[in-house]
């Protein structure tokens, strides 16, 4: 029996039912005759040995630079268009292949960096040890036991809070970025976020260096390492992250320090310590005994010095005593103790004391006669 259409009908009747046999597809394919429309319209064919078709999407979808000759999965659905005949409507699109995904990588590198995101001068220090992290990982992963593991042997009083996650696959990029925003709109944030996941093929990897995830790893008002465990090549949201971390393993050991070591530094400083103090009292012993004995000898010599300058004031003093001149046949004459200087102090009557050297005698002027000397 033959049915009969309209075109219009046609078009319709044949897009029911893609949607209801196709509602989303995955297609794999070489790109060709790539081009973008107006700044937003993504055109392009998918190619195999045997078949082309056409897609078409919008630059929103498109989560890395795309070149002729990359080999993706597209992710959407058949449509038949009333103008334009059949084409592939793509809400999503991943590289395949590790060249396709090298060369992906090396065009968004370029972009972004042109743009800044992995300059030096952006990287932020990472808080040694940190007390509170965001971990973001998968919670069934090996990367999430090895971090938790090494980070916990080596300190103590961490608080760290698991945002799990798909780390690969189509989901992967809207987990780790919704992560992201999740610690950094906390109104008590970490004070650092910890991406990690173990190695893997390129494929597997992907999520970590799609645009999405690199850009919001950059934008992160919290410091951000970023640890994947594969050294062959580096994920650009490694490069944008403030710290790279080679695995989950490496990144513990970046965070914090190990306390056993931490213990040993501390018992070596305090026998340093120790030995520094016994040094400086021995050190400051010996000076104190030196300064001891200078003042000892300081002291003597002032006094050896002082007593000398005493005998010889004595001996001079001495010399300069009265009884000395008196021992020589002087004598001293005074009157009521006032000492006679001059002859004219005399006057008869007056009452006189002589003080000769072992003696003194006193008498009276009954006749006083005064002889001046020329």
């Amino acid at each position: 029996m033959m049915v009969e259409f309209s075109v219009g009908e046609f078009v319709d009747s044949i897009n029911q039912t893609f949607d209801i046999a196709y509602p989303v597809i995955a297609v794999v394919g070489e790109v060709t005759n790539f081009k973008i429309s107006k700044g937003s319209w993504v055109y392009f064919d998918l190619k195999d040995d045997e078949a082309s078709i056409r897609c078409f999407t919008t630059v929103y979808k498109l989560s890395f630079p795309i070149e002729d000759g990359m080999v993706i999965k597209a992710v959407g659905k058949p449509k038949l268009h009333n103008q334009y005949g059949l084409s592939f409507t793509i809400q999503l699109i991943e590289p395949v292949g590790e060249g396709t995904i090298k060369k992906a990588t090396e065009l968004l590198e370029k972009q972004l960096t042109k743009e800044g995101l992995f300059d030096l001068a952006r990287k932020r220090a990472i808080p040694y040890p940190p007390k509170t992290i965001g971990l973001i990982t998968s919670s069934e992963s090996a990367a999430y036991t090895d971090f938790t593991k090494i980070i916990n042997e080596r300190w103590n009083g961490l608080d760290i809070s698991l945002y799990n996650v798909l780390v690969q696959g189509e989901k992967a990029p809207d987990d780790i970025c919704g992560a992201i925003k999740y610690f950094n709109e906390l109104a008590n944030p970490p004070e650092v976020i910890v991406i990690t996941r173990g190695g893997g093929s390129a494929e597997d990897l992907w999520a970590f260096s799609t645009e999405k995830v690199t850009r919001a790893v950059a934008a992160s008002r919290i410091p951000t390492i970023v640890a994947i465990g594969h050294e062959v090549d580096i994920s650009l949201a490694e490069k944008a992250a403030d710290r790279r971390a080679s695995t989950p393993s490496n990144a513990a050991e970046i965070i914090v320090p190990d306390k056993k070591q931490v213990l040993v530094n501390i018992a070596q400083i305090n026998l340093q310590l120790s030995s520094l103090m016994s040094n400086l009292f021995t050190y400051y012993s010996k000076e104190l005994d030196q300064i001891k004995e200078m003042l000892d000898k300081i002291i003597i010599l002032k006094i050896n010095t002082t007593y000398e300058a005493i005998q010889t004031q004595s001996v001079l003093l001495d010399a300069l005593s009265p009884k000395k001149i008196l021992e020589k046949g002087y004598s001293i004459i005074k009157i009521n103790n006032v000492l006679v200087r001059n002859a004219k102090q005399l006057k008869n009557g007056n009452e006189l004391n002589l003080q000769f050297f072992n003696s003194s005698a006193g008498f009276t002027i009954d006749k006083l006669n005064i002889k001046e000397e020329k």
